[in-house]
């Protein structure tokens, strides 16, 4: 993938109707020769430039990381207050409402069985890969400032997917960046490299795709 093709798509995309708000790029992959059931794509990238729009962090936390859930997080949820939300709608609506969700090492136990059935099906459930279960003795702020920059790859049937990667009012060179740092880092994860991935597009929210390289 080169830097010049993905201006090409970006100055395409920008020749399309102007909508009322600022839209997202998002960044869709197609791949081909795998057996995409049996060996899923679950990627997290922290990209090099903003994604243009902080995400939304919650924490489930005892009293030794309260304070800095408060502080760097969204949403600090205390093991006492887990009761609070044993109800499935508010589970749902936690799901709908926070992008990340954090968990204190030693409560992890506890959150996989108040939360697990909600969270593990939406992909939401505390994260190692994304350091999103954490020590007692854990800094927070660093791990916020990563989350902002983190997107996600996942492919678990289907042969495509897709992640956003800036807003339409970031420079073109911040967009480009991070398109490449995504596009590296899904080669690198796939047997035979970007000779798994069919075509790669890019898409604004309310506009058609235009293929990057085409």
């Amino acid at each position: 993938m080169e830097k010049a093709d993905i201006q090409k798509a970006l100055d395409e995309l920008k020749q399309q109707p102007k909508r009322k708000f600022v839209q997202t790029y998002d960044l869709i992959f197609n791949l081909r020769n795998l057996l995409i059931a049996q060996n899923p794509i679950d990627l997290f990238v922290t990209l090099p430039k903003s994604r243009g729009k902080a995400v939304k962090v919650a924490a489930f936390v005892d009293q030794q990381l309260a304070e800095q859930a408060q502080k760097h997080c969204d949403l600090a949820i205390k093991e006492s207050e887990f009761s609070k939300y044993a109800d499935k709608k508010k589970q749902k609506q936690l799901a709908e409402t926070y992008d990340y969700f954090l968990a204190q090492s030693t409560l992890m136990p506890k959150v996989a069985a108040s939360f697990g059935k909600v969270l593990g099906t939406r992909g939401k459930m505390p994260n190692p890969k994304l350091g999103g279960v954490v020590p007692p003795t854990a800094n927070l702020a660093p791990l916020r400032e990563r989350l902002n920059k983190t997107v996600r790859l996942s492919a678990k049937k289907s042969m495509n997917m897709q992640c956003s990667v800036g807003k339409e009012n970031q420079p073109d060179e911040e967009i480009i960046e991070n398109i490449l740092a995504v596009h590296h880092a899904l080669a690198r994860q796939l047997p035979n490299e970007t000779q798994n991935i069919r075509n790669v597009a890019l898409k604004l929210t309310m506009g058609k795709p235009v293929r990057i390289g085409a």
